[in-house]
């Protein structure tokens, strides 16, 4: 089954990132947001991607078509015009790049996506948010639905600690950024039917997938939600960024679900 990523916009609200690449390129741990979206649906088996490309597309090409060079040791012979490649590090991935315009809008980059994927199920997300949502679990749920698309959906944390007051005024409890106010959200990570493309308009650029095409979907009953308690987290500011990147670096990446070997995962 192939992967869809969205990784064509302009990422504004990252700004001092995103000026120079694309926001599925920002580093966490040293490898772009991309690269770790990519891992978490390896570690189970799928490992066929489509990448939806707008903004800065060819720092995105740039990175798989070098991809090899960049994580292994060689060796460059200027006077007899060699590369020797020694130790080779890579991922057993087929990568599809598409370049779905700059201003193209998420439904109609996912059009775009149509002719590669032909009439076959697939998986979707966004190119800025990970998840150790169980993607096999999720699979097996959309499959029990029967609808032309599962959402994961997420409860977000808050922005700000919560306190419990007493009528006095007395802290009763503190907890650190809870759940937010109990509603679920979009979290991306779908499993999708190829009759979600009779929902959207491929006559123009400016369908937004979170619009329209996932109204008529769900007015026509062929939506269902999967709802993932775990975690999840997107990659909107850069404070997320900075967030990510501690987890990373200490140890505590509940995405990164394969360099933990102790789960067994059955494709």
């Amino acid at each position: 089954m192939k992967v869809v990523i969205l990784a064509g916009g302009l990422g504004t609200r990252l700004s001092e990132e995103t000026k120079l690449i694309p926001k599925p390129m920002v580093a966490i741990g040293g490898k772009p947001i991309l690269w770790h979206i990519m891992k978490s649906y390896s570690y189970y088996g799928f490992n066929e991607f489509i990448i939806l490309t707008g903004y800065k597309s060819h720092i995105i090409k740039d990175y798989f078509v070098h991809y090899y060079q960049q994580y292994s040791d060689i060796t460059v012979d200027m006077l007899n015009n060699t590369v020797d490649i020694h130790r080779i590090q890579t991922e057993p991935w087929k990568v599809t790049m598409l370049y779905t315009g700059l201003d193209t809008m998420t439904g109609s980059r996912i059009k775009k996506a149509q002719k590669y994927i032909g009439n076959e199920r697939f998986m979707l997300t966004y190119g800025d948010g990970v998840s150790d949502v169980n993607i096999n679990d999720l699979i097996k749920y959309h499959e029990a639905k029967g609808k032309y698309l599962t959402m994961t959906a997420v409860q977000p944390s808050g922005k700000f600690g919560a306190l419990n007051l007493s009528s006095s005024n007395d802290v009763m409890s503190f907890k650190e950024k809870p759940k937010g106010d109990g509603a679920w959200v979009n979290g991306g990570f779908f499993v999708c039917e190829p009759e979600i493309f009779d929902y959207i308009d491929g006559s123009h650029n400016k369908v937004i997938f979170e619009r329209e095409p996932l109204e008529k979907l769900a007015e026509d009953e062929k939506l269902c939600a999967y709802k993932h308690d775990g975690f999840w987290k997107p990659m909107d500011t850069l404070k997320d960024k900075i967030d990510l990147t501690e987890m990373w670096e200490n140890g505590n990446a509940p995405w990164a679900k394969w360099l933990n070997s102790k789960e067994v995962v059955n494709v």
